[in-house]
């Protein structure tokens, strides 16, 4: 089987005034299709940075990114927006979220950047919303919603163009613990179905050991990698815990 993103020798620098900082070291990577894997790491371990480049959204010092067999670093600026709308799926930390848009309005957004019409967007974000479980909020802003219920719009506008790989960068970061296991559930959930491809950055452990597969980073670099078995969330107290 081909990965669906391969990460070849992956190395990442900036300039500080006359310091430059190695943030990525050397980073290679294979996660398949329909696989979870979770990068585990302390703050300033350089996983957001892997995960930003991975999705497109920076540029590799040295070093390589394929997505399905596409070279990233063999497509221009100006196209790499579209290959993000058709490719990728991002669910940010805090949202991310425009707030005088509703609910609805800010799931489809990727739909409108496509091109797909009124109608038709507006039904595929009407039927996402609702299997999030935010049927009655279609017309709420994001001030008028919790952090749980924002994170649900982040999650929909991620898979409203149903993506091969969705990328996440600690998507339950400010979430309390029972709402944490109610998103991990509903993204975990979510990608199954649609056979998608998830790759979740994260610094708790408990977060993590909802993926197929850990990869553990320090200072840049890969540590180790680990298979587990995913953790279910307790209905009475909301605690993650392993599955009985």
């Amino acid at each position: 089987m081909k990965p669906m993103l391969q990460a070849v020798n992956v190395i990442k620098k900036y300039r500080l005034g006359s310091q430059v900082v190695s943030v990525l070291n050397g980073i290679s990577l294979e996660v398949f299709p329909g696989e979870v894997v979770a990068i585990l790491g302390t703050s300033g371990c350089g996983k957001t940075t892997f995960l930003n480049i991975a999705a497109g959204l920076e540029r590799p010092t040295r070093g390589d990114i394929y997505i399905n067999g596409h070279a990233l670093n063999k497509i221009s600026e100006k196209n790499m927006a579209v290959f993000r709308r058709r490719y990728i799926g991002f669910v940010f930390q805090l949202y991310n979220l425009i707030p005088s848009l509703t609910a609805l309005e800010n799931a489809v957004l990727p739909l409108i950047f496509e091109g797909v019409p009124a109608q038709v967007r507006e039904k595929k974000g009407r039927e996402l919303l609702k299997a999030m479980g935010l049927g009655d909020r279609l017309r709420h802003k994001p001030n008028e919603l919790s952090g749980g219920q924002r994170q649900r719009i982040s999650l929909a506008r991620a898979m409203v163009n149903n993506p091969r790989i969705i990328f996440a960068d600690e998507p339950t970061g400010n979430l309390d613990s029972r709402t944490t296991g109610e998103i991990l559930q509903l993204l975990i959930s979510s990608v199954r179905e649609r056979s998608q491809t998830l790759l979740m950055v994260t610094h708790d452990t408990e977060v993590a050991a909802y993926g197929d597969r850990i990869v553990e980073m320090v200072d840049g670099r890969i540590v180790q990698e680990r298979k587990v078995v995913p953790l279910t969330v307790d209905s009475r107290g909301g605690s993650l815990c392993p599955p009985v």
